[in-house]
């Protein structure tokens, strides 16, 4: 997919006790996606006060497939596992991320960026376990074999941007895969996401380009 056409502003979000919101702006955001809130019971305290990591994750329910409510049941434990037989061995998970992008660029939050969510698991990063407790996971709707799409992009381009502002401790070195910090044992964000795009992209914007 060819996303040279890819118009970027500078900001549209800001993060405010937590939440993500629309920035005060008076540019108009063509493509703007409404923020929606999910709020998740599987979060808690964290363990430490530093922020100085965000983790890229994707996620589809049932695997594969795109557009049903099962990725917000999830999160918040409701999920039927009579609904699919996928459903059967993960219903019981208590887990959540901060936000997830869907294909068509609506965000869902589900736990303010404060907080620690429970998206990472048995995890490392730089010697550093837990990771939970100094990350913002972000979910991107989709799976390792297909590619992401523009609107997708756009959107955790602009998340980026209002969480590198807000929590300064994370750099560009301190963005990375799933699949990163949990060798083996996790592929996310899989060989389709263009990290070398997205970090360009990032780059634009923070620079005001």
């Amino acid at each position: 997919m060819n996303f040279e056409n890819l118009r970027l502003m500078t900001s549209i979000y800001t993060i405010k006790n937590g939440w993500l919101k629309q920035a005060e702006t008076n540019l108009t955001y063509e493509r703007s996606s409404p923020i929606s809130y999910c709020p998740s019971p599987y979060c808690d305290d964290r363990g430490c006060s530093d922020i100085c990591l965000l983790v890229v994750h994707n996620i589809s329910l049932p695997p594969g497939q795109f557009g049903g409510p099962y990725i917000d049941q999830l999160f918040t434990g409701c999920l039927d596992p009579n609904e699919h037989e996928y459903f059967q061995e993960i219903h019981q998970l208590k887990v959540s991320a901060h936000c997830l992008v869907k294909r068509d660029g609506q965000v869902v939050q589900y736990v303010p960026f404060d907080k620690r969510a429970w998206h990472a698991g048995v995890s490392e990063f730089h010697g550093r376990t837990k990771c939970n407790d100094f990350s913002i996971g972000i979910e991107l709707e989709g799976c390792d074999d297909l590619p992401y799409t523009m609107q997708q992009y756009q959107q955790l381009v602009y998340i980026s941007q209002a969480i590198k502002a807000e929590y300064p401790e994370i750099n560009d070195n301190s963005i990375t895969g799933h699949s990163d910090i949990a060798p083996g044992r996790k592929t996310d964000p899989g060989e389709y996401f263009d990290w070398k795009y997205y970090k360009a992209k990032l780059k634009q914007v923070e620079e005001g380009c």
